[in-house]
């Protein structure tokens, strides 16, 4: 069976909760180092080399789902952790992206072709070439391929959300998994475990969806044993601007006359409307209060040829070495 960003410790789609605990605990072992996050914040050529290989990834992998396009950066946030940053040469950003990407591919046991991750024209890579990459990445990986990411702890955060309706928790879900998606792209994010990226994210899309449920959830999420309330408050504010940007409240987007029902029907369907006003919820945290704000709410098929452009693995022998 494939491998399944939810239940990255088991075979299973269905959630287990006895492996919850061992998430936790080895969740930190699936995140790039802080050398790298310190890295990336002081030196703009590394923040620059990590959008270009995103932007890689993301052409290379449009013909798959989209959580295979995560796994394939968390693959490349991790191996570039471990190796650094090699030389800015074009091929590298493409030859890093398909070997991530391949890699995703096979743990999720894609079908596909060489030729269909080789992206839209420019280097076109043999065979030889994108494995003997992907040897690599996984020497640097350590083998740790079942990454653990913020999807493995949505359903053990949502099961705290009081309501039991189907309908709202999926759209609590959904809501949480694009602001996820989304957030894979800041950097400010990179320094929070996957479950506080999880926790927040499900936070931020409950105050948008379900209002008055936010209090009540929010209390739920920071007395679990396994989550720092600081951490999740930082986590959260560092969320905000991320989660906002090209997003329309799904209660903006429906007339007076709908009903809570019908907007769930819907399912972010999208239409024309006015934006709601935020609040600040006050909290008490470690004995202060700490302000959770909200502000305004707003709201990739690649079929092109390559070029006869092919690189050889003979002409590899120093680039493989340069980023071993």
């Amino acid at each position: 069976m494939d491998f399944n960003l939810e239940n990255p410790l088991t075979n299973s789609h269905e959630l287990h909760f006895d492996t919850t605990p061992s998430l936790f605990l080895i969740e930190s072992d699936h995140m790039p180092s802080k050398n790298y996050l310190k890295t990336l914040k002081e030196i703009d050529f590394d923040v620059s080399f990590r959008r270009e290989a995103i932007s890689s990834v993301l052409r290379v992998s449009c013909n798959f789902d989209p959580s295979l396009s995560y796994l394939a950066v968390n693959y490349l946030d991790r191996f570039l952790s471990s190796q650094g940053i090699p030389q800015p040469k074009p091929w590298v950003f493409k030859l890093l992206a398909i070997a991530c990407v391949s890699l995703a591919a096979k743990m999720k046991e894609a079908e596909f072709y060489v030729t269909d991750i080789q992206g839209d024209g420019g280097f076109v890579f043999d065979p030889q070439t994108i494995q003997k990459m992907e040897v690599l990445i996984l020497g640097a990986l350590n083998w740790r391929m079942r990454s653990i990411t913020p999807f493995s702890f949505i359903s053990f955060f949502i099961s705290l959300f009081k309501p039991k309706d189907p309908p709202l928790r999926q759209a609590l879900k959904a809501r949480a998994c694009e602001i996820i998606f989304k957030a894979q792209n800041d950097i400010n994010l990179l320094e929070f475990r996957p479950s506080l990226t999880a926790a927040s994210a499900l936070l931020y899309a409950c105050h948008e969806l379900f209002p008055m449920q936010f209090l009540c959830f929010r209390k739920a999420i920071s007395i679990c044993s396994y989550v720092n309330k600081e951490n999740l408050l930082q986590c959260y504010n560092a969320m905000q601007e991320t989660a906002m940007d090209g997003y329309k409240s799904q209660f903006d987007m429906v007339s007076s006359s709908d009903t809570p029902v019908n907007v769930l029907d819907r399912h972010f369907s999208s239409s024309e409307s006015e934006n709601t006003n935020g609040t600040v919820v006050m909290i008490p945290s470690n004995g202060s209060n700490k302000t959770w704000p909200e502000k305004d709410i707003k709201r990739r098929k690649i079929s092109a040829l390559c070029n006869n452009q092919t690189v050889q693995l003979s002409a590899f022998s120093d680039a493989t070495t340069m980023l071993m």
